[in-house]
């Protein structure tokens, strides 16, 4: 489905009110709230239906070559931040229909899947970090081969060549999925020219070297899974009842809209970034009605669509700027393994291309990657907040002064 294919698709968004408020405005006068009148909070909960519909669109009207990247995915984390503040302000509008049952149930497991969300978000932290690992090996590439190296006006020698093929073993190394760590260790070791001579010397050396970057970080345990963990938080998750709309005054559909973006930017995360045990089959069942769903279904299918490419599915984060810096590493490992010494002007010429691609991707990474991680470390701390803010409400509501 073409991005243009959404152009249409916003108009409807009245549907909500008909198909899952049904004759609300006949029903519900004995239900309505003291605090304002069931038309104000059914224009609030559409309002909010209509921005995070709004928001999504835009999020899905991206290129191929956008989608799953740094600055899509700060997007992505502005949008839930966004919508997550905007739940909140409902939330606190209405908080005697809140309190009541079986709103302070939907609330209640509504707060247990943030608290999952959290592991999460460590996660991905500790992801965010094994690529900043990553950086820091490809600025040794860069140094070693780079215009920044004094020797550079002269001819490459076999020194910098050296020092930038190790950097890209150990880079390679760091990169493997747990997937297949064995055999493509064995391949990418011949590849950059270091045939195994010593079995027991290369298991030790990769072993060595995957416990280096795992020691960086995985503030989570060892057997954390990401997969059951997307899994618990889309647990039960299902579109409000008739009967449950009227009895909560519409609000129980903002919170299984918040629950369904919760689910969505979690999932997201997890096929972009780097964490343990990545697993991106979660079932999205979202009814039509919703003017969200048309685009979180098409960005959950082109997201799978990208994990099923040849060249994507052993890779160990969907992130575009992985894929970048894997490519062009591989281009330029393959590259170092045949050249000859002294450079002819062709392979010289074409070490200067390899590099200014792979100067690129850094200066990406640069850019985005600490605002990623400070956001990430936000949506942490406002789900935290919100839910000890909510968990007080109810606290005063059950326990009066």
């Amino acid at each position: 489905m073409p991005a243009t294919d959404y152009q249409g698709t916003s108009s409807p968004l009245t549907n909500i009110g008909r198909s899952l408020l049904p004759g609300r405005r006949d029903q519900v006068h004995a239900m309505e709230s003291p605090i304002g009148g069931s038309a104000s909070i059914e224009a609030e909960i559409e309002s909010f239906q209509r921005r995070v519909a709004d928001r999504f669109h835009d999020l899905a009207s991206v290129p191929s070559d956008e989608l799953l990247s740094l600055p899509w995915v700060r997007k992505l984390l502005d949008v839930f931040l966004c919508c997550q503040e905007e739940f909140r302000v409902i939330l606190f509008n209405n908080i005697a229909l809140v309190k009541k049952s079986p709103m302070d149930r939907l609330i209640a497991d509504f707060y247990e899947r943030t608290v999952k969300a959290l592991d999460v978000c460590n996660a991905i932290r500790d992801g965010i970090e094994q690529i900043r690992q990553w950086q820091k090996l490809l600025e040794i590439v860069l140094c070693a081969l780079g215009d920044s190296n004094v020797g550079y006006q002269r001819s490459l020698g076999e020194g910098q060549f050296r020092r930038a093929r190790k950097a890209l073993i150990d880079l390679a190394i760091g990169m493997l999925d747990e997937k297949d760590s064995g055999q493509a260790l064995a391949h990418r070791n011949r590849s950059f020219g270091r045939h195994n001579t010593s079995g027991s010397h290369s298991k030790d050396h990769h072993h060595r070297s995957l416990g280096h970057f795992r020691s960086l970080s995985w503030s989570v345990s060892r057997s954390w899974s990401a997969a059951r963990q997307l899994q618990a938080i889309g647990n039960n998750l299902a579109a409000p009842r008739g009967n449950e709309v009227l009895a909560t005054n519409g609000l129980a559909v903002p919170v299984y809209t918040m629950g369904s973006v919760l689910l969505f930017v979690m999932w997201a995360l997890v096929a972009a970034i780097p964490c343990q045990d990545r697993g991106l089959q979660v079932h999205f069942n979202v009814p039509r009605q919703f003017p969200w769903s048309v685009p979180i279904l098409w960005l959950h299918e082109r997201i799978l669509e990208e994990s099923k490419k040849r060249d994507r599915k052993n890779a160990c984060g969907l992130l575009r700027e992985i894929y970048q810096m894997e490519k062009c590493s591989r281009l330029l490992g393959e590259l170092a393994d045949s050249v000859q010494f002294p450079l002819s002007e062709d392979k010289e010429r074409e070490v200067k291309q390899r590099v200014k691609e792979l100067e690129q991707v850094l200066d990406a990474l640069k850019e985005d990657l600490e605002p990623l991680e400070k956001q990430v470390r936000e949506v942490f701390h406002r789900i935290v907040r919100s839910r000890t803010e909510g968990l007080d409400s109810f606290a005063r509501g059950h326990n009066p002064e």
